[in-house]
């Protein structure tokens, strides 16, 4: 690895990406991360981190030579259709559907393909300061074909989705916040999402893959079929050894004293 630096420590997976002097995304670094994201199944790791290494930079955007380069050569482009597109969908949706959380720390710039990549993380923890997100790719004569278009839509309403999009918004942290498209704002956005991952991966695993599962396979369908997955997702959760476990010690608890316990982040010990 050379983009990507990952570590592991309590059971949580910490990866930094790091690519000087602007921090922006490329092929390289879409290869390697898709080489952690195979990595992050192991059992024994219970959540994931995603931070930018450079400071004011998450991923500040895909480079846009490189994409400049595809597009000069017609014929190859032509040749390869949607093999771009389609690459970095499979990317993103394999990080999403990783049965674990993933929790991005948006310690800065993360605009474009990098504000696409934590579009498809479980939760974003924004940090407060003089930063920007969004998909201006349209002021550059291409649309977010990384997934933004419709996983922007699919977060906030096709109504708000469409604006953003075609004015190429880049807007502050506290308007991220206030729009829905994270979920908290921290003054050190990589400690806060360190916690939260380690609250996390207390959790029983299979509540928290099966839950993922029925949220993000339920949102792609209608009521119908979405109820159908939740059924088979809560079966799976009380064939677990953790639904067994964790219903007892709560049960367990006197009665004036069950509301505290549930209060508590993770699983009480």
């Amino acid at each position: 690895m050379t983009l990507w630096t990952c570590t592991i420590e309590a059971n949580v997976a910490t990866a930094v990406y790091r690519n000087p002097p602007m921090n922006y995304f490329c092929a390289d670094g879409a290869a390697e991360l898709g080489a952690l994201i195979e990595t992050w199944r192991e059992p024994a790791i219970k959540a994931v981190v995603l931070a930018g290494g450079m400071p004011g930079r998450f991923i500040t955007h895909y480079s846009v030579e490189e994409l400049l380069s595809y597009a000069e050569d017609r014929t190859a482009m032509r040749q390869a259709g949607t093999a771009l597109n389609d690459g970095y969908h499979a990317l993103l949706l394999s990080l999403r559907n990783l049965p674990k959380p993933v929790i991005v720390a948006m310690n800065g710039d993360a605009m474009g393909g990098g504000f696409e990549l934590c579009l498809a993380c479980d939760i974003r923890v924004a940090e407060r300061g003089d930063f920007r997100y969004g998909l201006p790719e349209v002021k550059l004569g291409i649309l977010p074909g990384g997934s933004g278009t419709q996983r922007l839509s699919r977060l906030i309403g096709v109504g708000r989705a469409i604006e953003f999009i075609l004015r190429g918004r880049v807007i502050e942290p506290a308007a991220a916040l206030a729009m829905g498209l994270v979920h908290e704002l921290s003054d050190d956005a990589r400690k806060r999402a360190a916690e939260l991952a380690r609250e996390m991966a207390q959790l029983p695993h299979v509540a928290v893959a099966m839950a993922k599962r029925a949220v993000y396979d339920g949102a792609d369908t209608n009521l119908a079929s979405g109820l159908k997955i939740e059924g088979a997702c809560f079966l799976e959760t009380m064939l677990s050894d953790g639904s067994v476990t964790a219903m007892r010690d709560y049960v367990s608890v006197p009665l004036d004293q069950r509301r505290r316990w549930l209060e508590q982040p993770g699983t009480p010990k």
